[in-house]
């Protein structure tokens, strides 16, 4: 029997073991990817340290892993439109009937291995010119923020715009928010280097929230209006409490980072005077991977800068390790089997 190299969490001890697994032969509907890449996120960690924790995986170990990209490898029974040899990605996860959303690398087996499976209605065709890398952290590094700044948000051409945290989703953020034309586009980072890092992808201006002087900074900016829309890409509850302080009339907050903390409205007066919001944000839909993809090809969203390091995918547990401390300032760290 054929084995592969795979990296699973262990939920009793919160242990990340590299181990070797059969080969998995897909199911009726399914596709067998070989993996060329995949994404190591901010979540993977919190799933390791315990931070995170899978609503519905069946058991207590799982493959991580929920930005992949790879090859078409092999295909189950009733599977169509899909041949051997195909460049593609997967979506991060899928809903079942009910509308229940089941996160690749969480709930089921992900792309940290070798090879994967994934359902066919979970698998999106990539131009041949798009590098795997880049293609991996389309679902999530990518869609996530672009959700939050088109949907959730429903950011508007000319509206100021706030990102709290420009890691590996803020980045993106900053681009995805230039791309739609707002502006000015205010990166908000404690990170000397994340900041430089904002100013070149495409930010107006980058701020320290420690400053004495931020408010002044953010009012001065936005001509005196303040923010029509702030997003939290942090997760930490002093942004949120900070980000409040600075939005403009009939201004959205909008919670992209999870802090597993109360919301707190120091007082609801000028939030309801000033008819302001706070959004809460999970994820993407399919449509938003397509319209990335789309984006690409087209050459109007440039990921390259995005890879901050490809790794073997033997050094997983080094990469989680970078990612963790957050040595290097990454965007994304990617595994190649």
């Amino acid at each position: 029997m054929a084995e592969m190299l795979a990296g699973r969490l262990h939920l009793a001890d919160r242990a990340l073991r590299m181990q070797t697994l059969p080969v998995p032969e897909p199911g009726r509907g399914q596709v067998r990817i070989k993996v060329e890449a995949a994404g190591v996120c901010l979540s993977d960690v919190h799933l390791i340290d315990g931070t995170l924790t899978p609503l519905y995986l069946p058991g207590d170990v799982v493959t991580l892993g929920h930005e992949v990209a790879g090859v078409v490898e092999a295909l189950g029974e009733g599977v169509e439109g899909w041949e051997p040899g195909q460049r593609v990605l997967l979506q991060a996860g899928e809903r079942d009937r009910r509308g229940t959303v089941f996160t690749r690398g969480v709930d089921y087996d992900g792309g940290w291995a070798e090879y994967v499976l994934a359902s066919q209605e979970t698998v999106v065709p990539i131009p041949d010119e798009l590098p795997f890398e880049q293609a991996c952290i389309i679902p999530d590094a990518v869609s996530t923020p672009w959700a939050a700044v088109t949907d959730t948000g429903r950011t508007r051409p000319g509206e100021a715009v706030g990102v709290w945290g420009v890691g590996g989703l803020g980045a993106h953020a900053v681009q995805l928010l230039r791309l739609v034309g707002a502006a000015p586009v205010i990166a908000v980072e404690p990170l000397p280097a994340a900041r430089e890092r904002a100013l070149t992808l495409g930010a107006d201006a980058a701020l320290d929230p420690a400053d004495t002087a931020f408010r002044d900074a953010v009012l001065e900016l936005t001509g005196g209006r303040g923010l029509d829309v702030a997003f939290d890409f942090a997760g930490v509850t002093a942004v949120r409490e900070q980000a409040l302080t600075v939005l403009g009339r009939r201004g959205r907050l909008v919670l992209a980072g999870i802090a597993n903390k109360p919301v707190t409205i120091a007082s609801d007066s000028p939030f309801n005077y000033f008819q302001q919001a706070v959004l809460g944000h999970y994820g993407s839909e399919a449509e938003h991977v397509e319209q990335l993809v789309s984006l690409v090809r087209q050459r109007r969203l440039d990921l390259s800068a995005s890879i901050s390091d490809v790794l073997p995918l033997a050094e997983a547990e080094q990469a989680v390790r970078r990612v963790h401390t957050k040595q290097g300032n990454p965007i994304r760290l990617i595994l190649r089997p």
